[in-house]
């Protein structure tokens, strides 16, 4: 496991080799760090394996940890009850050692290939990572990936942000441009059903302040399908440090880390994080769309090239 170190655009960024995994962000000017992260690197190896990486090749749940891909059943590594796959299991790209394509001072570039068959996931497949820190404060995600056989993708980055460098999220401001989210069995997969966010507390496109109290674990349909990058939600501490996330993909799953927690590894503020320590914001493409037709689909076919964009930008107010 190598860590790489970003600078530019006012931002300094730390970046591990396994996973991929943004572990330290800081913003010129704040005395505090901008993500949840750990110094102990075997944090990573478990229960911090979800704080900051690239998480896939299929981000999220897949009811039954089975599917039917161009008339072949695959089944997958069941690692959430009795028959979920959650982030692709215990052989995710997240829980891997990605190898270094190439470096620079203000970007890197990772890449991760995946036997056919790992994880149940058909298909020989390259992921690439690109993660850069830009001008105006920008922390830019660029992923790809191709594969030689139809199989599915649907990447996103895993990061758990607390922009006041507090013990919880409360009193942080959230604001998502969604008009609609993906109702949950009590196995939190989705029913199908696409359901109008008015009238409920997923109804976030006017703001509202986070409360630490088990609230968020919902996909928000953000478009049908990939667009151009399109600037998404705003998330504002109390310290008037804000995070303005933009991206690619037609939906965002915000988590209010409800159910994790550190716990023996201590994070970036020298204490284990507990419950509602952060919030993850993930750009993703819904999830177990490979069981409803309606939703975006994440089918990656040979000769094809998933994309996506993500570009966080921060300032203070």
């Amino acid at each position: 496991m190598q860590a790489i170190t970003l600078r530019g655009g006012g931002l300094t960024a730390r970046v591990l080799t396994h996973g991929a995994t943004l572990q330290d962000l800081r913003l010129e000017g704040v005395d505090w760090p901008l993500t949840l992260g750990s110094a102990e690197l075997a944090a990573y190896e478990g229960p911090m394996a979800h704080f900051g990486p690239i998480v896939g090749p299929v981000a999220n749940r897949i009811a039954g940890a089975r599917a039917e891909i161009d008339g072949r059943l695959c089944r997958f590594d069941v690692n959430v009850g009795a028959d979920t796959t959650l982030h692709s299991g215990p052989t995710g790209i997240q829980h891997q050692v990605w190898s270094i394509a190439d470096a620079r001072a203000d970007r890197v570039t990772l890449t991760l290939d995946l036997p056919d068959g790992l994880g149940g996931f058909p298909g020989n497949r390259r992921i690439e990572s690109v993660i850069s820190v830009e001008a105006e404060a920008a922390l830019t995600f660029r992923l790809t990936a191709t594969t030689d056989a139809p199989t599915l993708v649907n990447l996103t980055n895993h990061s758990y942000w607390n922009l006041d460098g507090s013990e919880t999220i409360a009193g942080h401001w959230l604001r998502v441009a969604a008009n609609s989210f993906l109702p949950l069995t009590d196995a939190y997969i989705p029913t199908g059903e696409v359901r109008e966010v008015a009238g409920t507390v997923f109804d976030l496109r006017g703001g509202r302040t986070l409360k630490a109290q088990r609230t968020y674990d919902v996909n928000l349909c953000l478009a049908d399908g990939p667009r151009q990058l399109t600037e998404v939600a705003e998330l504002i501490g109390q310290s008037g440090v804000r995070l303005r996330l933009a991206t690619t993909e037609p939906g965002l799953q915000v988590y209010d880390m409800s159910s994790a927690g550190s716990s023996p590894f201590v994070g970036h503020g020298g204490r284990p994080y507990g419950s509602f320590a952060g919030l993850a914001l993930e750009a993703q493409l819904w999830p177990d769309a490979v069981h409803h037709t309606a939703f975006p689909s994440i089918l990656l076919r040979p000769d094809e090239t998933r994309e996506q964009v993500t570009r966080l930008r921060f300032d203070r107010t």
